[in-house]
């Protein structure tokens, strides 16, 4: 085992241990390791999804488990976000999306001052999901997922729990739900571009694999309002640090 794949296999326990604990960043995590060492944008979100097949599946089983999921929740979302997956990971093979990184990073940011906002002032949550909007949020976590290599934790699991949604129960069935999009964009991804980059995805996988109960049983065991602060400084801080890219 050479010291290449250990460096996946770190990078993907890190990272499914930050998403399956906060509902969201494994893509985010992942995908920007595998920019910053030379692979393409396709390439690494490709890669990316494929090993999230594994890693989505056992932590969403754990998330089951620990009593962290809606399934009223999993099924208002599953369809609209494998629709919206589907079509990212076709845009992402023929055109940039580099150019829709600022105002996913903008609309994220004040997703995240919203949830830190909320946290502030906390007092009950809901128990079952009061948004109207499911399917066009699902439609477009799905979408820029594929397309940015990771998003959907961070666009749904974010706008839910800033709408006062429980973050243990939030967390557990957006991070199932993934299971079904990432499932659909890795296929898609496969279909046009073929399977790349094994020893990426194997390396992740494993990370992941090994780190996805541990991260479902820290959303069972930390209190709601610790959750909501850790997400959105997490969310807060990735998207500064997305814009100063950008920007500067």
């Amino acid at each position: 085992m050479d010291i290449q794949f250990l460096l996946f296999v770190l990078v993907g326990f890190i990272a499914q241990l930050i998403d399956g604990s906060l509902g969201m960043a494994y893509g985010v995590s992942a995908n920007s390791f595998l920019l910053g060492v030379g692979v393409s944008p396709a390439a690494a979100s490709a890669s990316v999804h494929t090993a999230e097949i594994v890693t989505t599946a056992v932590s969403g089983l754990s998330h089951w488990r620990f009593g962290n999921v809606d399934f009223n929740l999993v099924k208002r979302l599953a369809i609209p976000g494998v629709i919206g997956g589907v079509t990212g990971a076709y845009i992402l093979t023929s055109l940039p999306g580099e150019k829709l990184k600022p105002y996913i990073a903008i609309y994220l940011l004040i997703m995240g001052i919203r949830i830190f906002l909320k946290a502030l002032k906390f007092t009950t949550l809901t128990t079952t999901p009061k948004n109207k909007y499911l399917f066009p949020l699902g439609l477009f976590g799905g979408l820029f997922d594929a397309i940015g290599g990771g998003g959907w934790g961070p666009i749904v699991t974010s706008t839910l729990i800033s709408d006062g949604n429980v973050p243990n129960k939030t967390i557990g069935s957006v991070n199932l739900t993934e299971f079904f999009v990432t499932f659909s964009e890795a296929i898609a991804f496969i279909l046009t571009i073929g399977l790349v980059n094994l020893n990426i995805i194997l390396g992740l996988m494993l990370g992941g694999v090994i780190a996805a109960p541990f991260g479902a049983l820290l959303t069972k065991k930390l209190p709601p309002k610790v959750i909501m602060i850790i997400v959105a400084v997490l969310i807060i801080g990735l998207q500064l640090r997305t814009l100063y890219q950008i920007w500067f």
